[in-house]
């Protein structure tokens, strides 16, 4: 770094001055008003809802049939549509999700393929199925509440029915539909529910999606009908189901809500051992065994049992049944009120299963009920089947399970927990939380990712999190820009989902929480924004209205920057000024100017010049010397010490104080090569070896986006300056954080081919050693 002294002790306070590119609309701390939608009666300017907010309510009676035979699903069902909008309505949207799996859907349709000369048979098998695809609703009738019938149009993924006459504010209306579909092979043709075959005969029914639902009719986008394309998930409205699943007699079925009939379904012993787990909060208790569901994968009964669940005030409701289900439960304390953490899972997933899902699902409980609000259902289900991880009210389906052996790597490990703490923590985001999945996916991903992280570092230390660390979403953040999208992006347009949707927004309120507002603020807001919308419908508005208005803290520059652009973070030093007080004191000055030019470093001329030159000129001929042959600028001289008398003489007490301060004052110039502004975090290691970490808020770029100076005062010499010292702003390029500049070191590996690895299933190897270990001595 470069060394200056100061000649005065006067400092000079610092002039911004706008960004020579900046205006007043392209300056990166411009407020968002523009952008944000006007506050009004139905949302306020704080972010919480407004006087007059209102939401439609839906409630539905549904009777469906499973048939085990041919894998297909009947149903019937009564909605009730209460219209609490001021607003007249002359007709109804419905989803039709199932027809997504129709060959001719616009989701196949519009897929875009790459090549195809290493196609496996796994792929093949898809694509042949889906071409043949019989799936999607046959819709049988639609009959208003006296059994004649409506009028409905069925557009792809859309169903609209219209009204016999239009529906006034704070009218209902009651309506049914008949239907039947197959159900897929979620293995062949992907979705979210379906069903999943085993060598046995035997199959995993997870149903999602199944049933005719309404559409949100809210005051921001009138009827959400937007087509599905099977990225963009679901906007739903709250309500009460009454559901009765008729399935075969040997199924368990789990499902959406409170069982009602669990004396026509269960055995004596089942229904004592769930009122065992109620009380049972260190240890799942064990409801059907993996023996008793062993034994019924051999009956196959061709006899009925109806499951009747009731569900009360929620937007969906799912369903899973097999009877390879075995099935665990234990109580988990919210607040002083017991909630039922359950699991269900075939024995293909244990010992994995029976150890971590149930747990995992309380530890979910917990941790969110601590971050937003209590939970306020009473049960939460995790099923393992086809579906990798899916969430719905009070239920989720989660995939990971072990080797045939019952081994399992520990990626396999930690992707269960991890799946199952996302996929439970869904409860609160979107399913009470309700934002509109089909638009905003970060709003349930994004927020629930980032508490997925908070719960998995409360699970163990050193909790592998894949998404939630700033340093993990640089590989992203630096990539081509032509296959970025902002995170404020339509579901169905995102290149890269899951960074896009779950990493990024995640880690943005980690960067918030640990770095912009801290975990006080931070808490306290994101705690107020779930509390506001609970079981209501929200806007991104409303969120980021909410965190500013609970916290005093001015963050239209972070949503700008993090969610409406695509701009990486990199933050550099480009240079660093060291400047010393001079205390014009010769004895002082004269000294260390002497010491330092003494002990610099001889030039490669002076070192050979020492010995090539015998004899210089003027020692030829000593007349040519004079005065400043003998003369040392650096030496004290009298009249040296005299002007510093003459300068000292004329100085009060606390200039003379000034004068002789040893302090270090360096004017390093930052420069925000990435874009997006943050704050810069920069240590200096003293050259005593300690150091000391300064944290700037982002507001020093406000007045110029692209390069600040900043003055910095020490008592102590600094050795290095480094920026962002924790990795705790995703900054993408760690080289040019260091003044002085120094060496990042990466790593290349030897490999003998391109394909990367599986991770090693270490439990596996130390079994198999171990076996080998003990045949080798039973040998000898």
């Amino acid at each position: 770094m470069k060394r200056v002294l100061l000649t005065t002790v006067a400092f000079v306070s610092c002039h911004f001055v706008f960004a020579q590119s900046g205006s007043y609309n392209t300056n990166k701390f411009h407020q968002l008003q523009e952008i944000l939608p006007t506050p009004n009666e139905y949302r306020n300017a704080s972010g919480a809802p407004g006087h007059s907010y209102w939401q439609q309510k839906v409630d539905y009676v549904i009777k469906a049939e499973l048939n085990d035979d041919n894998q297909s699903l009947s149903g019937s069902e009564i909605i009730t549509y209460h219209n609490n909008s001021p607003d007249i309505l002359t007709y109804v949207w419905l989803q039709l999700d199932q027809n997504n799996y129709a060959a001719n859907s616009d989701a196949a349709l519009t897929q875009t393929n790459g090549k195809v000369e290493n196609m496996s048979f796994d792929a093949m098998e898809r694509l042949t199925a889906n071409s043949k695809s019989k799936l999607g609703y046959t819709i049988k009738s639609v009959k208003d509440a006296s059994g004649k019938a409506l009028s409905f149009t069925i557009n792809k993924t859309m169903m609209r029915v219209d009204l016999p006459q239009p529906l006034k504010p704070g009218a209902s209306f009651s309506f049914s539909v008949d239907w039947f579909n197959y159900i897929n092979d979620s293995r062949k043709s992907g979705g979210r529910g379906g069903m999943e075959y085993f060598e046995d005969g035997n199959y995993i029914y997870e149903m999602a999606q199944w049933f005719p639902r309404l559409c949100v009719y809210d005051d921001v986008n009138g009827w959400q009908n937007k087509q599905f394309l099977g990225t963009g998930e679901f906007a739903l409205e709250f309500g009460d189901y009454k559901v009765s699943l008729t399935v075969p007699a040997d199924h368990i079925v789990m499902a959406t809500g409170i069982l009602q009939n669990p004396a026509q379904v269960l055995s004596k012993q089942q229904t004592d051992r769930l009122e065992q787990a109620k009380s049972s909060v260190k240890k799942p208790v064990i409801i059907v065994s993996q023996e008793e569901a062993t034994n019924k994968e051999k009956s196959h009964s061709k006899d009925k049992k109806t499951w009747v669940f009731q569900g009360d005030n929620v937007r969906d409701f799912a369903w899973a049944s097999s009877r390879k289900f075995i099935w665990d439960a234990m109580g988990v304390n919210v607040n002083g009120k017991t909630v039922m953490a359950m699991s269900a899972y075939p024995k293909e997933g244990n010992p994995l299963w029976e150890k971590y899902s149930t747990q995992a699902a309380a530890h979910t409980l917990e941790v969110y009920s601590r971050y937003t609000f209590d939970y306020p259902y009473p049960v939460a289900i995790s099923v393992n089947g086809p579906v990798g991880g899916m969430e719905y009210p009070m239920i989720c389906f989660n995939g990971p399970r072990p080797e045939k052996d019952g081994t399992y790597a520990a990626e396999t490990k930690y992707g269960l927990i991890s799946v199952v703490i996302h996929e439970v923590g869904h409860n609160f985001f979107p399913m009470i939380v309700n934002s509109d999945e089909r638009q905003w996916s970060w709003m349930d991903e994004g927020l629930n990712t980032f508490l997925q992280y908070l719960s998995e570092q409360e699970w163990e230390q050193n909790y592998p999190s894949r998404r939630g660390e700033p340093k993990n979403i640089v590989s992203y953040m630096s990539s081509d820009k032509s296959t970025l999208e902002p995170i404020m992006s339509n579901s169905e347009s995102i290149i890269q989902f899951g960074n896009n949707a779950y990493g990024k927004p995640a880690t943005a309120l980690n960067i918030l929480r640990e770095t912009i507002m801290g975990r006080e603020l931070f808490d306290y807001s994101f705690k107020e924004y779930a509390k506001r919308w609970k079981f209501k419908h929200p806007q991104p508005a409303d969120f980021f209205r909410t965190m500013e208005d609970a916290s005093a803290v001015d963050l239209d520059w972070f949503w700008r920057g993090w969610f409406y652009g695509t701009d990486p973070v990199d933050i550099a030093i480009k240079n660093v000024n060291w400047y010393k007080v001079d205390s014009q004191n010769p004895d002082i000055e004269k000294t260390a100017q002497r010491k330092k030019r003494d002990d610099a470093p001889k030039t490669m001329s002076d070192q050979r010049n020492q010995t090539s030159i015998k004899q210089y000129r003027v020692e030829r001929f000593p007349d040519l010397q004079d005065f400043y042959n003998k003369y040392d600028a650096l030496e004290v001289t009298e009249s040296d010490r005299k002007r510093y008398q003459s300068f000292a003489g004329n100085l009060n007490d606390k200039e003379k104080q000034l004068s002789s301060s040893s302090v270090n004052v360096y004017l390093i110039d930052f420069e925000n090569v990435g874009g997006l502004v943050m704050p810069i975090i920069i240590q200096m290691q003293y050259e005593d070896g300690s150091k000391e970490v300064l944290r700037i808020p982002a507001e020093i770029w406000r007045r110029n986006n692209d390069k600040v100076s900043k003055l910095f005062v020490t008592e102590k010499p600094v050795k290095q300056f480094t920026i962002d010292p924790y990795q705790e702003t995703a900054d993408i390029n760690p080289a040019n954080n260091n003044y002085p500049e120094l060496s990042v070191a990466s790593q290349f590996q030897l490999f003998k081919q391109q394909q990367k690895a599986k991770q090693p299933n270490q439990m596996q190897l130390e079994r198999n050693s171990a076996s080998g270990a003990a045949t080798q001595q039973n040998n000898k």
